[in-house]
C-alpha cells in the first residue's frame, strides 16, 4: 500500500473508531498524560491504534479476533519491535472495565522508557 493510500486508510479508521478507541483516546489526547499521542498512525506499511513517537510507545486495542488477524498482529508486532518500538496490547473490555489500571500501565511505560535504537538486521 502506498503512503497516500495508507494515510487515507488511517483517516478513515479515525473517523470510524471503536468505542474502546474513543474511550482511551479521551485520556491520551491533548497531552493529558504529559506526552503527545497520535491515533491511527501510519508506521512503515502498518497503522497502529495509538503512538507516542517521542517514547516509541505503541498502544494496540484488541477485540474478538480470528486466527488470521492474530497471525498478522504477531508479524506486525515483530516488525515494530525490530524498529525500536515498544508495543502494549489491551483488550477492549480492559479499557472499559479497568481504565485506571490501563492508564497506570501506559503512564509507567511513558515514564520509565527503555527505548533504544533499532537493532541492526546485520550480525
Amino acid at each position: 500500500m502506498n503512503k497516500s493510500k495508507l494515510k487515507q486508510r488511517a483517516r478513515n479508521l479515525r473517523k470510524n473508531s471503536t468505542d474502546a478507541e474513543r474511550h482511551l483516546w479521551y485520556y491520551l489526547r491533548a497531552n493529558r498524560l504529559g506526552f503527545k499521542f497520535k491515533r491511527q498512525a501510519p508506521i512503515g506499511t502498518y497503522i497502529v491504534d495509538f503512538l507516542c513517537f517521542e517514547r516509541r510507545l505503541i498502544i494496540e486495542l484488541d477485540g474478538g479476533q480470528h486466527m488470521d488477524s492474530q497471525i498478522y498482529d504477531i508479524k506486525r508486532t515483530d516488525w515494530l519491535r525490530a524498529h525500536g518500538f515498544r508495543v502494549f496490547r489491551f483488550w477492549n473490555n480492559e479499557v472499559f472495565q479497568q481504565t485506571e489500571s490501563v492508564l497506570e500501565i501506559i503512564t509507567s511505560a511513558l515514564l520509565f522508557s527503555t527505548t533504544s535504537p533499532p537493532q541492526s538486521q546485520k550480525e
